[in-house]
């Protein structure tokens, strides 16, 4: 590659500077083969017309919440892929030469900070925006990577980057190319907008998160906020774009006629939409794998695109409306499970003969790095928190103490305690002063301000909290394995043993009772008859 006449009026020590730092991405072999895949046999350089049909997406189907939106959603999705390419590919006389084509996939997919990688998702939306013919209040200062960008973001206009960077992340996840059934779904990330929101916001702007349409909010964000509440909030936001980029050029290698590429489909997604019924949806499981950088972000991406209804379906653990609530239901159905776990709690915080805040409904989290134990103390070794909704928040570990986890049952022997300790489980604080708490019954969950807490960082799990404890009433809890495919196997080779070793304690060996004299019906009459005799046993 780099042997056409295109690109000998480039020095060698340019070509090997610009391919070095393609092959520090690890996607040098897979350039040049989309290079020789898509580039004219005559010229040896790659027409920018094969380049934006490569990275272009047409939707026969968008399937949206908020229909007025869906509308510049689908202008705005029809201008990404020539956007893309215009933006970072600069043709030649004649087409792209190899330099030029690897130079555009370093601005795109390059080593660089997460700043610069931000900064350059955003041109991608504001160079998207204005190729749509829609109106956007953003500048920026050159055209480098890690310029200044001034100016404000509208909440729909956050919506929308989340959803784009939602819509390249499931087409890299894909990665399927036909002329099927063309559709795709935007889930519902009213949660992170409003993050943002709440985060970004002036001060003054007071928001019903309970009863708001994102698409009539006219609080302008100011974009430096947002790009500091993106990079500590969702870290991984900049990886769909990188990933998109990737997939497409892949898929151009692999595909007999790159010419014709010009849809994707994304299959039967009659499963993803089912998972809205969960508090888990695809949605917000996307939201969760945002804010990782490891692999665990992996097994959250698998809840929002799964290959059928049964996979999702399989990393549920415990559901209370379904298996029933209590901590011993509850138990019975995570017990063996050695991996990631987590927990979702929907509760409401109204009364509900209060018509007024009976709609006050709300979500929080906790994810473990290891399964639950029976224990009277705190333990862990890992955690995070989240507020999932109306609105979503993080919180990492504070470094400071080590409370993550307390799940403990009713001792099973009857043993009096003349100090019992509680029963239920608990996230943060200390004993009896715990930060989230869910009762044994799972009727009640109380969450206290974070002041009481030293293990996860600080911030309200619920708007508005206050600095009193807030005791709801429980709607759902939720609990998911995020340990993958072997944590799972392991539980249920577990479970087996259990129930191997229940069957065997139940049963009798008739042959120890074969005579009169050491049966069971023997030893009973005989304590019926005189009870207060003096026994073997009794010696």
């Amino acid at each position: 590659m780099g042997a056409s006449s295109s690109t000998q009026q480039h020095p060698p020590s340019e070509q090997s500077e610009v391919e070095s730092l393609a092959a520090s991405t690890g996607a040098l072999p897979l350039l040049q083969n989309a290079f020789s895949k898509l580039a004219h046999p005559q010229t040896s350089t790659l027409p920018l017309q094969s380049l934006q049909q490569c990275f272009s997406l047409n939707y026969d189907n968008l399937i949206c919440e908020t229909p007025k939106v869906a509308d510049s959603f689908r202008v705005l999705l029809d201008n990404l892929g020539p956007s893309i390419a215009d933006l970072f590919f600069v043709p030649e006389k004649g087409g792209l030469s190899w330099i030029e084509f690897l130079r555009g996939f370093v601005k795109c997919c390059g080593r660089m900070p997460a700043s610069m990688l931000l900064n350059t998702l955003l041109r991608v939306f504001a160079t998207t925006f204005a190729r749509a013919g829609l109106t956007l209040k953003l500048e920026f200062e050159s055209g480098d990577a890690d310029c200044k960008i001034s100016g404000f973001l509208r909440p729909i206009d956050v919506l929308m980057i989340f959803w784009m960077c939602w819509t390249m992340w499931w087409d890299a996840r894909t990665r399927k190319f036909s002329k099927g059934k063309e559709e795709i779904f935007q889930p519902d990330v009213n949660h992170l907008v409003l993050s943002a929101v709440e985060s970004c916001a002036e001060v003054g702007s007071d928001v019903n998160f309970w009863d708001c349409n994102i698409s009539d909010l006219e609080i302008q964000l100011p974009v430096g906020k947002f790009l500091t509440w993106t990079l500590t909030t969702v870290p991984s936001l900049t990886d769909c774009f990188t990933q998109f980029v990737y997939a497409r050029l892949q898929s151009c290698v692999t595909s007999e006629n790159p010419s014709e590429i010009s849809t994707s489909s994304f299959g039967d997604i009659s499963s993803t939409k089912a998972q809205d019924t969960h508090l888990l949806s695809p949605g917000r499981a996307w939201t969760i794998s945002l804010t990782f950088r490891s692999s665990i972000s992996e097994e959250f991406l698998k809840l929002c695109c799964p290959v059928d209804g049964e996979e999702a379906e399989e990393n549920l653990l415990y559901r209370s409306s379904l298996h029933g609530r209590g901590l011993n239901r509850f138990w019975s159905n995570i017990e063996g499970y050695h991996g990631p776990l987590l927990i979702l709690v929907s509760a409401n915080s109204g009364d509900a003969s209060d018509h007024e805040t009976s709609a006050r409904k709300w979500i929080i989290g906790a994810l473990t790095q290891q399964g639950f134990e029976n224990k009277d103390v705190f333990y862990g070794s890992s955690g995070n928190l989240y507020a999932i909704s109306p609105t979503f928040h993080v919180f990492l570990p504070s470094g400071k103490e080590k409370n993550f986890v307390y799940s403990h049952l009713h001792p099973s022997g009857r043993v009096y305690e003349p100090h019992p300790k509680p029963v239920g489980i608990a996230f943060g604080g200390t004993m009896g002063n715990e930060r989230i708490f869910i009762d044994e019954d799972f009727a009640r969950v109380t969450v206290r301000h974070h002041a009481v807490d030293r293990t996860y960082q600080h911030g309200s799990l619920i708007p508005h909290q206050g600095f009193l404890p807030v005791e709801s009433l429980i709607l759902e809890i939720e609990v998911w394995g995020i340990g993958g495919r072997s944590a799972k196997q392991m539980q249920m080779s577990y479970k087996k043993r259990e129930e191997l070793f229940t069957e065997q304690r139940r049963k009798v060996d008739l042959k120890k009772f074969a005579s009169w004299e050491d049966s069971p019906e023997k030893m009973m009459m005989d304590m019926m008859s005189d009870p207060n005799a003096v026994r073997r046993e009794d010696r």
